[in-house]
């Protein structure tokens, strides 16, 4: 019953997670604009923090400022912005009343991504792209979510890291060695919302159990069909992890789908992810907030004005 209640927002509430969402973007851009080689992570999560507390409320939960964006969840703020770097920044705003705003954006510590940042990032982007076109009343989150795996796999198959049919390969999970975690989650007073009440009751349903044997989709908290005033985060990425490939090589594991030679040469590329939060509406969707930069151009614009 709590779970139906929450999930439905009303209009005071879609109002609040505007403002989360306008003001969390507006501090990734200012971060964007300051990050400059020679700085400390801690030295961005501060500003991060000082400037949620400024807007009268405080972060929806620790920000998530790292050049090691392979690392999910990674708190760690102890390492030096270098060229050549990708600064990966998941942060959000809890307003004054306890909405939450969730965004990540992942910018070079240079003016510009190198060429393989940038085809990797814009790989990421499509499957954005593609997921947040697809949202609407009725849609099987886990089907956008399988939509996004795809849209990773034949990008990542186009420059060489993954081969074989993309469509076998997401069936098996091959695309797990890149993307292990879900394409999104409920948001509301909190950012994984209603989390403690249990992922089955939020998430899922009686008839769409939870697929705890696959990884990949054993992360995936939300998969049950759309209604009109969810609120839900759109959040594809691709994440290099050695330890995995090192694990997955010995085994010879998914050999058929996962390019383990080209891969070598990525192993320390790190991790990109693109985040942003969307409500349903009747006839789709609409994000909420203000627009944050996205594409490739855009980014290089700004980290071109910040030096």
């Amino acid at each position: 019953a709590v779970v139906a209640q929450r999930s439905i927002k009303s209009v005071e509430e879609i109002v609040e997670l505007d403002k989360a969402a306008s003001v969390s973007a507006d501090i990734h851009l200012m971060i964007m604009q300051q990050a400059k080689p020679g700085m400390y992570e801690r030295e961005l999560a501060a500003k991060i923090q000082e400037a949620a507390l400024a807007s009268g409320g405080n972060l929806s939960y620790p920000a998530i400022l790292t050049v090691r964006g392979e690392i999910l969840h990674n708190h760690y703020h102890g390492n030096i912005l270098k060229d050549g770097q990708m600064v990966l920044n998941d942060s959000g705003v809890e307003t004054a009343l306890g909405y939450a705003g969730d965004l990540t954006r992942t910018f070079p510590v240079s003016k510009k991504f190198s060429a393989e940042q940038k085809d990797i990032y814009n790989i990421v982007l499509d499957a954005y792209t593609n997921a947040k076109d697809a949202l609407a009343p009725g849609v099987r989150y886990l089907d956008i979510h399988l939509t996004s795996c795809k849209t990773l796999a034949r990008g990542l198959k186009d420059i060489g890291l993954m081969q074989g049919n993309v469509e076998d390969a997401v069936e098996a999970g091959a695309h797990a060695m890149f993307f292990q975690c879900g394409t999104g989650h409920m948001m509301g007073l909190d950012v994984h919302d209603m989390e403690d009440l249990g992922e089955q009751y939020v998430g899922y349903t009686d008839e769409l159990k939870k697929n705890t044997a696959q990884f990949g989709l054993k992360s995936l908290r939300l998969g049950k069909a759309l209604e009109t005033g969810y609120v839900l985060t759109v959040e594809p990425g691709v994440y290099i992890i050695p330890e995995l490939i090192d694990r997955w090589k010995a085994e010879n594991k998914f050999a058929e789908f996962i390019n383990y030679e080209k891969l070598e040469h990525f192993r320390n590329f790190t991790g990109i992810r693109v985040e942003d939060d969307f409500l349903i509406t009747e006839n789709g969707s609409r994000m909420l907030g203000k627009h944050l930069a996205q594409s490739v151009e855009e980014i290089e614009a700004i980290r071109g004005l910040a030096y």
